[in-house]
């Protein structure tokens, strides 16, 4: 090839680079021009948040074998204390007065915790929820819950459930007719049982055959273990049932105590609501047998927990997030009038603060005090209300609650 073609050659070669590198340059530009405008004319959309597989979300379990309910209640309790009274029985004869107010607020399902004897069923009954853990300071009180689980598993209803809690069985098959006759019949009102069973005599060799049969239903069915002093606390409370049937109440050590008188059983279980409607947990067959499906699935657990203490609360906060609970209900009875007392009111509240609570999770509340409370209805020395738990750790954080009063009377909701 001679010079002048090399030449020719190679200007033609140069002039299709630059076309080519100007064409390249001219699309780089084009399409960040593009880009850009694209940007501007749509927003930015926010990333999807990734679906948790349901295999990653905890199981709440439709019930516990023996061996875990026994587990749950004894490592999460703490070391019995003490206290002035023998709870056997409520002492609120309010009790029923927010029953209503918890239907209006939608209180059902998640967790209910509690504190106290049987006034805790009926407020089972009432909030529907699907795991119950029962505290209590005195260790004699856990026993006592655990004697009534035997009850309820070997009663299908509340003339059963009564017959063997005070030891007044029920006529025999084989009973003379007018003997049969004078029993209640499966549909009974509450009123008709509580007729029956305050004439019911009681029955020796009855008390001695339930006794036996509650004590080996709690070591082997249950699979708790009782030690001596559990032994005797489970029948100093069976045959203080046996003794005093429906007349049984709250007593104080020494007696006394609101001029000696604390409403009985029979009073507490006939009690109504502000609108006269009873609504005891006896009251209702479908309330009585949702409480005992409760318990013979063993999800209402009792704990010896003292409420400014370091583990009994804790232990089941840290069991209701892991399992995915929230909190729907927290019965305290007047336990806050004692925190106060004792100085330790402040540790309570941040127990409060470690379970897992919604806007509507619920304190159920019953006042006492040696005033009046404003909302208190007359006839009655308590007075049952609720506040939201929410509500309670922002005003204690505001430091709002300067004593059991304030308490009491800050940001409640009445009945």
């Amino acid at each position: 090839m001679n010079l002048s073609a090399r030449l020719l050659r190679s200007s033609f070669v140069t002039r299709i680079g630059k076309i080519v590198w100007l064409s390249i340059c001219l699309l780089a530009i084009s399409t960040s021009v593009f880009s850009q405008a694209a940007q501007q004319q749509t927003p930015a959309q926010p990333a999807k948040p990734v679906a948790q597989p349901e295999s990653a979300k905890p199981k709440q379990p439709e019930s516990f074998s023996a061996e875990e309910f026994s587990k749950l209640s004894r490592e999460f309790s703490e070391e019995g204390g003490t206290f002035r009274s023998d709870n056997f029985t409520s002492n609120e004869t309010s009790y029923l007065h927010v029953v209503q107010k918890l239907r209006e607020a939608g209180t059902t399902g998640g967790a209910y915790l509690g504190v106290g004897p049987e006034q805790n069923y009926t407020y089972i009954a009432k909030t529907r929820p699907q795991i119950v853990f029962l505290f209590d300071i005195r260790r004699q009180a856990i026993i006592q819950h655990l004697m009534y689980k035997a009850v309820f598993h070997t009663s299908e209803n509340p003339a059963q459930f009564l017959a063997k809690l005070l030891s007044r069985p029920l006529p025999a098959k084989d009973a003379p007719k007018e003997v049969k006759d004078k029993a209640p019949a499966a549909n009974a009102s509450i009123n008709e049982l509580l007729n029956y069973f305050s004439a019911a005599a009681m029955d020796e060799k009855a008390y001695q055959a339930n006794l036996a049969e509650i004590r080996k239903m709690i070591q082997e069915e249950f699979k708790f273990p009782l030690s001596d002093n559990d032994k005797y606390a489970l029948e100093y409370v069976y045959k203080s049932f046996r003794d005093e049937g429906l007349a049984i109440s709250y007593r104080t050590d020494g007696g006394g105590g609101w001029g000696g008188y604390f409403p009985t059983l029979r009073e507490i279980l006939a009690g109504e609501d502000l609108f006269g409607k009873q609504g005891n947990f006896l009251a209702v067959k479908e309330d009585y047998e949702f409480v005992r499906g409760l318990h013979r699935k063993n999800l209402i657990i009792p704990v010896v927990a003292d409420f400014a203490g370091k583990k009994g609360i804790s232990s089941v906060a840290e069991y209701l997030k892991k399992n995915g609970y929230t909190v729907t209900a927290f019965y305290l009875s007047n336990v806050e009038q004692y925190l106060f007392q004792n100085g330790v009111f402040g540790d309570f509240a941040e127990n409060v603060r470690k379970l897992p609570l919604t806007d509507k999770s619920l304190f159920i509340r019953a006042i006492a005090g040696r005033g009046p409370h404003p909302a208190r209805q007359s006839g009655h020395r308590l007075t049952t209300l609720l506040q939201k738990m929410t509500v309670f750790l922002k005003d204690y954080d505001e430091k709002l609650y300067s004593s059991y009063y304030e308490l009491s009377v800050t940001n409640y909701i009445a009945p």
